[in-house]
């Protein structure tokens, strides 16, 4: 069984003591659906419910009484270890490798938010120079974009996504609009470092013949989104990183219908590192954060 997390057991703790899911967050500072995460995971790692439900909103069952108290004892232990010890808990360095668009449009958009959580944690970002890249000695775990195969490497599902044209409304407007999928043609085909992901969506659209070897290429997911925000062409993005832009309006949706990738994000570590407080605290929050995006 995994060990469960110091930030889950005390979502436990404040959801026991307040008795509702928003007066524990109001206490630890985050949202409403963070806590709630954190208590599914807890019961995940736990393997028994935690909660019940009870007319329109949520308690807890009597075995989740009881582990609440043990864990408001062990909880009360650590406090007064780490007054004693001078500590913060959760501290030391730590080494994030991620990809450079889900960097700049995700991870940094919210990275404030766990330093002010931990504040002992030295954090650092790098980026690699590949969307799947996790050889970095400097790096304690990889967010890795790929289809999962790190031999050797503890690997953990972070998010599954789906791709979809995404262009400014300048170029729609400029265009005419999209009517259908072979529409896009009529516009520069922004593209990844290749022509994969693109030629994926023609084909699964059923656009005929397509030559997706024109357009733009670029190394860098931060700078096919900038040419699409400044009307150079349509991207192949998804939305989660591309969710700022589509909310503030500076990118559109031209079809509804998305493309499952076949690669997804992964939180890849050396199994050695399985178990750092740092990483399992890092990891928890990452999660919390993801699943907040997906409502």
């Amino acid at each position: 069984m995994r060990i469960p997390s110091t930030q889950a057991l005390r979502a436990l703790d404040s959801f026991a003591r307040h008795g509702s899911v928003w007066r524990a967050a109001d206490e630890l500072h985050l949202t409403r659906s963070a806590v709630s995460h954190q208590l599914r995971l807890l019961e995940r790692d736990l393997g028994f419910d935690l909660l019940q439900r009870i007319g329109k909103g949520v308690a807890l069952t009597p075995r989740g009484q009881r582990y609440a108290a043990d864990v408001r004892k062990a909880l009360t232990v650590l406090g007064d270890a780490v007054t004693q010890g001078g500590g913060t808990g959760v501290g030391g360095s730590f080494a994030i490798s991620c990809p450079p668009g889900f960097a700049s449009m995700f991870l940094c958009t919210h990275i404030g938010e766990f330093q002010q959580m931990y504040p002992d944690v030295a954090l650092s970002v790098l980026t690699p120079r590949r969307l799947d890249d996790v050889s970095n000695p400097e790096a304690d775990a990889f967010i890795a974009f790929g289809v999962g195969n790190w031999p050797n490497r503890a690997v953990e599902l972070l998010c599954e996504v789906s791709f979809t044209p995404l262009c400014s409304p300048t170029l729609l407007n400029k265009i005419g609009g999209f009517s259908k999928p072979a529409d896009v043609l009529r516009a520069n085909l922004l593209h990844l470092s290749d022509t994969e992901d693109w030629a994926r969506w023609l084909a699964l659209s059923k656009v005929e013949n397509p030559d997706t070897e024109g357009g733009i290429f670029f190394s860098d997911m931060n700078l096919v989104f900038s040419a699409a925000i400044a009307g150079q062409g349509i991207a192949l993005g998804d939305e989660l990183t591309g969710r700022r832009a589509l909310s503030e309006g500076r990118l559109v949706k031209p079809f509804e219908a998305t493309v499952p990738s076949p690669r997804a994000y992964f939180l890849v570590f050396e199994h050695a590192k399985a178990g750092h407080p740092v990483l399992n605290a890092f990891s928890d929050w990452l999660r919390a954060k993801l699943s907040e995006s997906r409502l």
